[in-house]
């Protein structure tokens, strides 16, 4: 509601060289340099010749087009050169935008629709609105306009903003706009809160100033007043249903920079309120009021200009208007603000980490200001009855504040530095939020939080109860994060605050990872997990050392972003850690432990064949006992499941429970128990009973036809569908089973049909082609020359194959194996990488492993998943002569492990080093064609 004299632009008749009021000297442009408007309507009136409309038209926009160009090319220049600078750049963008729409209104109405004297009707106002309206604009922001008149629109207005509008579509701009009279605008936006917000930012460009003044006045008497409350709730319900809609995340990894949790539109949902209440004009003014204090308006401050200039950067990398901070787009954002790679980072993660923190800064200032909003009785103070029923006494030296846990008395507070801790186990224990003030205070006082702190028995004692104690630990964690009490109390824990991963398989920041992970162990605990998570929900009700787990759980991650591998650096961050927190010798040590190899189980079980003996011989020697089993497999889950919605999933469970019942059995019974003589003997007993109809001699026939590895490698119902699928198959039969295998969350596919060389490979490649991506295979030739095959695919999101599209799966499967199709010609298409996903960086690593398996060589390939990467990797190896026996692939992200047990053509494993490296050379180069390939235009 700024009244006329406010207009951002210079008024067409101030000097071109008048003095800059908005600061575009902080980024060395001059308003002139962006626009003179002067000059532009002057241009026009020369280029036209005072000629027809038509004439007149087209040399405003012939004009008016190269303009626009030199002005965005002046400021586009500028930010490059100041990359942080946004507030100036947005202004620059907006007083561009004003001339612009100054100058096309002069022209309209001294050249296309001349009126020397108006009627009272005839009076017209053209006021922005919305972004364009608060005078802060993107490179590529919506243009707002709101033509106002004192009744309807009279034919001569029409006609007027008809060929305005006619101008700045001919120059590409994207123009919204409205025509109304005042009342009809004082109706609507009684009706409509989007309407009455856009109206709340109007700002005078120019046309009848009375009209201006009279607009501002009646919106303020007819609309605003005596409606704040219902504008603010209005506001939040907004504000909550957008958070919603962006994934209710504020450290999603592609966050949106105007709408997402954190986001612009937060901070500027704030100053809509204070505007609407206080009539403030900049967000400077909020703390007159007291909505924020001096402070904490730099911090709001910093987060806008910070968030601007990403957006600014967004708009001018795209050439469009682009606001979701995408992953190929943090990479050139964080090149055009000067980040660097350093500390064993890249320097999109270091960029990421400083939005993140950002952006949680934008979620502290709206608690802050919602409570202020409580305390001047615009708003209602939540109430916790339904939630809480069981109201808990305040222990002495607190109070509640608008329905809130608030400090009685600072200084009293602050004469004891472990009161910085006991705040937030006395919110745990009574169940209120945390007042502001109180944040305030801590926040001010974090300095109080030193060595001689961290090492007193007591404020750990404290911080184990935090963890321990009252059964939601993630919620006192998050506050004290985001306030910067855990850094501050545990400093090991400071680097990974706001730390992006970069890559698709972490949804999280590590911190907020983190959090998730101990939250999960919660939720066990609670027994809300018992059917998702049956055996970690036993293990904890049976008993563990919870202190073990939960440390643990918290330090696992504490080594990343660092040059070491990230495991061996948290174990000796555990080592320090640990015992400060008040842990005994064996229950550190056992911290150390699991931290070290959290990953191990993990590994174990998506990148490793679980048919293998020694798979699990070698696991349970690594975890030596019961103990140690129960703890790492239910650190295991919560990792997986803390990293984000989508990527437990039935196949990772199941993995994870028959590596555990393995792997108890081997510690119980000795891991001798474990061999493939027993399990070839129980296979085969299984079928004979599954298959008790079947005549005595196909029965033997049935069992004697396959080697050990057959039976000890596949479950026993996939045993009965080979044996069906054999059944009396002829050498130019291909029989195919396809299930939904519900267990594994994923659908299985199973070949039996007469062997050849490239059989695995070409059954990889026709899965590619409809888009099934494999997650495990197996394939077996039997002692008669025939290959049983066993695939297990999932869609492109991780789900069971869908059975609609089965039809054409079987189909291309026939047509690939009758070479119809040929897979290496047909993938070309398929085999791109998405322009967002390009920016990811995954080294190849390539090893061979002699010891992993008794009768096997082990092929990993850790590289850039891609939709042929399987085919080409099976067919290089099929050119190589390579047997394949199994084929285990785990993917994370972008990121993709497959794992291959293999022979050579003799039977024998790939010992020498010279064999391996022709092998690895020629993987490497299957590999980098097919990236090249992937990433062509």
């Amino acid at each position: 509601m700024t009244p006329p004299p406010e207009a951002l632009a210079a008024p067409a008749s101030r000097p071109a060289d008048a003095p800059d009021p908005h600061g575009f000297d902080r980024i060395g442009l001059t308003p002139a340099a962006i626009f003179d408007g002067e000059a532009a309507f002057e241009a026009i009136r020369t280029e036209s010749h005072g000629g027809s409309a038509k004439e007149v038209r087209a040399a405003a926009v012939s004009v008016l087009r190269d303009r626009i160009s030199t002005g965005r090319e002046a400021i586009a220049a500028a930010l490059a050169a100041h990359p942080l600078q946004s507030r100036p750049a947005t202004r620059a963008y907006c007083y561009l935008t004003d001339g612009v729409v100054q100058t096309v209104f002069r022209a309209a109405e001294a050249w296309l629709h001349p009126n020397p004297n108006p009627t009272e009707g005839e009076r017209l106002a053209l006021l922005a609105v919305g972004g364009y309206g608060r005078g802060e604009m993107a490179p590529f922001s919506d243009v707002d306009l709101l033509f106002v008149m004192p009744w309807k629109v009279t034919p001569w207005a029409e006609s007027l903003i008809e060929s305005m509008l006619y101008i700045f579509w001919d120059l590409h701009l994207k123009v919204g706009h409205a025509t109304r009279s005042i009342k009809d605008c004082v109706r609507l936006g009684r009706e409509d809160f989007t309407i009455r917000t856009a109206l709340l930012e109007h700002r005078y460009i120019i046309g009848d100033t009375s009209l201006a003044a009279e607009f501002d006045r009646k919106l303020r008497s007819d609309l605003f007043r005596n409606t704040a409350s219902e504008f603010v709730e209005a506001k939040l319900v907004e504000r909550a249903a957008r958070h919603q809609k962006q994934g209710g995340q504020r450290y999603m990894v592609e966050p949106n920079v105007k709408e997402g949790k954190g986001g612009l539109r937060d901070l500027q949902t704030l100053f809509w309120i204070g505007k609407y209440i206080h009539g403030v004009q900049d967000a400077a003014e909020l703390v007159r009021p007291g909505l924020f204090t001096h402070e904490e308006y730099q911090r709001f401050l910093a987060a806008e200009t910070f968030l601007m200039a990403v957006r600014c950067h967004l708009h001018l990398i795209a050439g469009r208007a682009v606001d979701q901070l995408a992953f190929d787009m943090q990479v050139e954002v964080a090149d055009r603000m000067g980040y660097e790679d350093k500390g064993g980072r890249r320097a999109v993660e270091h960029f990421m980490q400083d939005y993140f923190r950002h952006a949680t800064e934008v979620g502290e200032l709206t608690r802050i200001f919602l409570t202020a909003l409580e305390a001047q009785h615009v708003r209602t103070a939540p109430s916790f009855t339904s939630l809480f029923r069981r109201k808990r006494a305040l222990k002495p030296g607190y109070a509640l504040k608008h329905n809130r846990l608030a400090i009685a008395d600072d200084r009293a507070f602050l004469a004891d530095k472990l009161n910085l801790l006991r705040l937030f186990e006395e919110a745990l224990r009574t169940g209120y939020l945390i007042h502001p003030d109180a944040m305030r205070l801590v926040r001010a006082n974090l300095h109080l939080i030193d060595d001689e702190m961290r090492a007193w028995p007591e404020a750990n004692a404290i911080f184990m109860d935090l963890l321990l104690k009252h059964g939601n630990p993630e919620r006192s964690l998050r506050r004290m994060n985001e306030l910067g009490v855990l850094g501050a109390f545990i400093p090991e824990f400071a680097p990974v605050v706001a730390m992006m991963q970069f890559n698709m398989y972490h949804h999280y920041t590590v911190d907020e990872h983190t959090i998730q992970c101990i939250s999960t162990l919660a939720q066990i605990e609670r027994g809300e997990l018992l059917e998702e998570l049956p055996i970690a929900s036993r293990i904890l009700k049976e008993g563990v050392n919870r202190k073990v787990l939960y440390v643990a759980l918290f330090l696992h991650d504490t080594g990343k972003g660092r040059d070491e591998d990230h495991s061996v650096l948290g174990a000796q961050i555990a080592r320090k850690v640990a015992p400060r927190l008040g842990l005994k010798k064996e229950e550190a040590e056992q911290v150390e432990w699991l931290v070290r190899y959290h990953l191990l189980m993990s590994d174990m079980a998506q990148k490793r064949d679980l048919s293998e003996p020694r798979t699990v011989r070698d696991f349970a020697k690594a975890v030596k006992t019961k103990k140690g089993l129960d703890l790492l497999t239910v650190l295991t889950v919560c990792d997986i499941r803390g990293v984000g919605p989508g990527v437990w999933n039935n196949w990772k469970a199941q993995l994870l429970r028959d590596l555990y019942r393995q792997t108890s059995t081997a510690l119980e019974h000795g891991l001798e128990a474990v061999n493939r003589e027993s399990a070839e003997a129980e296979a085969k007993k299984a079928l004979r009973a599954a298959l008790s109809t079947w005549e005595a001699k196909a029965l033997r026939h049935e069992t004697s036809r396959h080697y050990g590895p057959y039976w000890q490698g596949l479950p026993g119902e996939t045993h009965v569908v080979f044996a069906r699928l054999l059944d009396g198959i002829e050498d130019h039969q291909i029989r195919i089973d396809v299930n939904q295998d519900e267990d594994r969350d994923a659908t299985r596919v199973c070949f039996a049909l007469a062997d050849h060389p490239g059989i695995f490979s070409r059954l990889a490649g026709a899965l590619a082609l409809v888009g099934a991506n494999v997650v495990d295979a197996r394939t077996y030739t039997s002692s008669d020359g025939y290959a049983t095959a066993v695939f297990w695919i999932q869609d492109t999101d991780g789900h069971p194959y869908e059975s609609v599209r089965l039809p054409r799966l079987r189909g291309m499967i026939q047509k690939t194996l009758h070479g119809e199709v040929l897979p290496r010609k047909s993938l070309a298409d398929k085999d791109r990488i998405k322009k967002r996903e390009r920016a990811f960086r995954v080294p190849t690593s390539i090893t061979f492993d002699n010891d992993g398996s008794e009768i096997y060589t082990i092929i990993e390939v850790d590289t850039r998943d891609r939709p042929g990467l399987l085919y080409d990797l099976t067919r290089t190896m099929a050119e190589a002569n390579v047997y394949i026996a199994s084929a285990v692939i785990a993917t994370y992200g972008e990121q993709v492990v497959d794992t291959f047990y293999v022979k050579d053509m003799f039977g024998l494993k790939y010992h020498t080093q010279s064999k391996q490296k022709s092998l690895e050379k020629r993987l490497r180069e299957a590999i980098e064609a097919g990236a090249a390939r992937a990433r062509a235009e």
